[in-house]
C-alpha cells in the first residue's frame, strides 16, 4: 500500500491540494452523516489523474529532485531488507572509519557477498554522523580494503550509490581524495569478481564513481548520476545556481538517457511518483534485478570477467581523432574562431 509523503516537492502541490479536499470532504461525511460518495469518487478520479500527468513527464529537474526526497529509501534500507546476516567491518587500517561509506559480508538469497554503500542519514543527528553521504578519502580506503577481501575470498561485490558527491574540505585534500578514488578505479578495474553497482538516489561524480566502476550498472528509474550535480554546473557554467533545471536537461544525467548512452546498464522500475511512495515495490524490484545480474555473471571466469569489464569502460563516449598535424598558426586561427563563435 502506497503511504502519503510528509514532504512535498514544489511540483505535487496540485496533488496535496485534491488530497486535502478529499479528506475534508470524507470528514464532512463522517462527522454529519451525508452520503458524498460520488463527490469523493469524482475527486479520486482527478487525483489518478493528476498523478499520471504529473509523474509521466517528469523534468530531469524534478528527477534530480525526487532522488534528493527525504523519506526516500535508503542503503540501510535496502541492506537491512534484502541481504541476512551482514556483518558491518569497520576502518581502513590508515586513519579512521568513515561513517558515510558501509561496508561488510552479507547473504543474498542463500550466497555470501560483500556489501559496499553510502548513507546518507535521517535526522540532524544522522545525518552529521554520516556527513551526509559525502565520503572523505578513508571512507574510498575502507571500500578498496572490504573490495580485497572480497577479491580474496571470492565474494561477488554489490555497491549501493547514493551520495552527493566525495567531500571536499580541506581534511580530504589534504588525505588526497582524488588519490583514493582514481586507485580505487584502477583496483576496481582488476578485480577478479563480479561486481554489481546500483544508483539508488544521488549518483553525484567521482563520490560515486569511486566505488561504481562494475560489470552491471544499475540504477533507480528516478535517480541521476552525473560528473556533476546541476547546481555545480550551473554555478560554473552560469554563475548562478538558479539555473539548476537547465543544467540537469543539459547534462543528460536522468536514467533514460544514461541507458541510451550506456553510460549504465539497466534501469529498475519504481512506484508512480518515486520509491518513497511505494519502498516495499522498489526493495522487491531491487531484489529481482541484483538477483537476476548476479545469475547471470557469478559463472564467468576471471579473466573474461576483466577483460569485458575493461572493453565496457573503453567503450564509453565518442571520439574523434584528426590525423592531420596543425601548425602552430592553424590552432590559433581555432582557437581565435571558436572564441567569437
Amino acid at each position: 500500500m502506497k503511504k502519503k509523503p510528509k514532504f512535498s516537492l514544489d511540483f505535487e502541490k496540485p496533488l496535496r491540494e485534491l488530497e486535502e479536499q478529499l479528506h475534508r470532504l470524507r470528514d464532512t461525511s463522517a462527522e454529519n452523516d451525508i452520503d458524498v460518495s460520488s463527490e469523493i469518487e469524482a475527486i479520486e478520479a482527478k487525483l489518478e489523474e493528476t498523478k499520471k500527468e504529473i509523474y509521466s513527464g517528469l523534468s530531469a529537474w524534478q528527477k534530480v529532485q525526487i532522488s534528493r526526497h527525504p523519506e526516500r529509501p535508503q542503503a540501510l534500507d535496502y541492506i537491512n531488507e534484502l541481504f541476512t546476516d551482514f556483518q558491518e567491518l569497520h576502518g581502513d587500517r590508515l586513519f579512521k572509519d568513515d561513517r558515510a561509506v558501509i561496508g561488510g559480508t552479507a547473504m543474498f538469497e542463500g550466497n555470501p557477498v560483500m556489501v559496499l554503500a553510502q548513507q546518507k542519514g535521517r535526522n540532524t543527528k544522522e545525518k552529521l554522523l554520516r556527513n551526509f553521504g559525502a565520503p572523505s578519502p578513508e571512507g574510498y580506503r575502507k571500500a578498496l580494503r572490504l573490495m580485497k577481501m572480497a577479491n580474496t575470498f571470492g565474494l561477488p561485490i554489490v555497491s549501493l550509490i547514493d551520495t552527493p558527491g566525495a567531500y571536499a574540505n580541506v581534511g580530504a585534500e589534504e588525505r588526497h581524495v582524488a588519490e583514493a578514488i582514481a586507485v580505487n578505479l584502477r583496483s576496481m578495474s582488476q578485480l577478479a569478481v563480479p561486481i554489481i553497482a546500483v544508483v539508488l538516489g544521488e549518483g553525484g561524480s567521482g563520490g560515486a564513481l569511486g566505488v561504481a566502476l562494475a560489470d552491471k550498472v544499475l540504477i533507480f528509474e528516478n535517480a541521476y548520476y552525473s560528473v556533476i550535480s546541476p547546481e555545480g554546473c550551473a554555478a560554473i557554467l552560469w554563475k548562478d545556481r538558479a539555473y539548476a533545471p537547465d543544467a540537469a536537461e543539459a547534462l543528460k544525467l536522468t536514467a533514460d538517457k544514461l541507458l541510451e548512452f550506456k553510460i549504465v546498464d539497466r534501469v529498475i522500475p519504481e512506484p508512480l511518483g518515486g520509491a518513497h511512495l511505494g519502498p516495499q515495490m522498489a526493495k522487491d524490484n531491487l531484489r529481482k534485478a541484483l538477483l537476476e545480474e548476479l545469475v547471470a555473471i557469478k559463472d564467468t571466469k576471471a579473466d573474461k570477467l576483466i577483460d569485458t569489464r575493461y572493453q565496457k569502460y573503453r567503450q564509453l563516449g565518442v571520439f574523434e581523432e584528426n590525423t592531420e598535424l596543425l601548425t602552430a598558426e592553424a590552432v590559433k586561427e581555432e582557437v581565435a574562431e571558436s572564441a567569437t563563435a
